[in-house]
């Protein structure tokens, strides 16, 4: 009865076919030696790439931190420029002031001396935006022809804005302050590009890992003896790599460095 059970189990063992049967030991060999050699391929690839990402990450930190630099500096300006065209308008205020209480009370020598003292104050500080904002005109003013009369009928205009702070102009108050905003503008653009290579070269030293785990896996398919168990390892293993490869495709490529530029 025994020798009976025997021989039926060596008959249901004989029927059924190996795991696949396709890839005989040959077979197998050589597919193991070209998923080791691709992988080897693309983990030296993946390595390549991440590391041109860490070189970008370090030179767009440093040339952001250039930048902010740069960018401070020119706000510090900015502020300093302002502070003294500040310092100008409060003494043209003064100026204005001065000669329309003098015109009030009809004293034309202090009319004439203040105006005399504006011209030149204006000839020697008066940016041209600022002039421009506050409507004074420099020509007109100084060409020797009725200057008292003109500069009167301009603080006397009542649609003017010779007696209005030009710091009350948003526009005009941001304008000191265009070329810090584009520096550091640009400055967080080039960290924000920084902080993008650093997030990819971790992404693909991520890959290189699964890599080195197909790697592994492939490196020891010839330790088992048992056909099937190779088998096993080997799916296991190109299955990593084919999750490595999917997710490497995603990655962005570095816009510069290396081979890239």
């Amino acid at each position: 009865m025994a020798e009976e059970n025997k021989k039926n189990e060596e008959k249901k063992t004989e029927g059924k076919k190996p795991f696949m049967a396709f890839l005989d030991e040959n077979k197998l060999e050589i597919v193991t030696v070209i998923l080791l050699g691709v992988t080897a391929l693309l983990t030296a690839w993946a390595s390549y790439v991440g590391s041109i990402h860490g070189g970008n990450q370090a030179t767009n930190y440093a040339t952001s931190n250039n930048l902010s630099s740069d960018g401070n500096a020119l706000y510090n300006s900015a502020v300093q420029a302002m502070t003294q065209d500040m310092d100008v308008w409060n003494t043209i205020a003064d100026y204005e002031i001065e000669i329309l209480y003098a015109d009030a009370v009809n004293d034309q020598d202090t009319i004439e001396a203040y105006v005399w003292k504006l011209q030149w104050f204006c000839m020697d500080n008066l940016s041209d935006d600022m002039a421009a904002i506050i409507g004074y005109d420099a020509e007109a003013f100084n060409d020797g022809v009725n200057d008292t009369e003109d500069i009167l009928a301009w603080l006397k205009d009542e649609n003017g804005t010779s007696l209005l702070s030009p710091f009350e102009n948003e526009e005009f108050v941001e304008s000191y302050f265009y070329d810090a905003a584009e520096k550091l503008n640009e400055a967080q653009s080039v960290l924000e590009q920084g902080q993008q290579d650093n997030a990819n070269g971790d992404k693909f030293s991520l890959v290189t890992v699964i890599y080195s785990v197909a790697l592994f896996l492939l490196g020891i398919v010839g330790v088992f003896k048992n056909q099937t168990n190779k088998k096993i390892v080997l799916i296991i293993s190109t299955i990593c790599l084919l999750i490595a490869v999917i997710f490497m495709v995603t990655i962005p490529l570095p816009t510069s460095g290396g081979i890239f530029g």
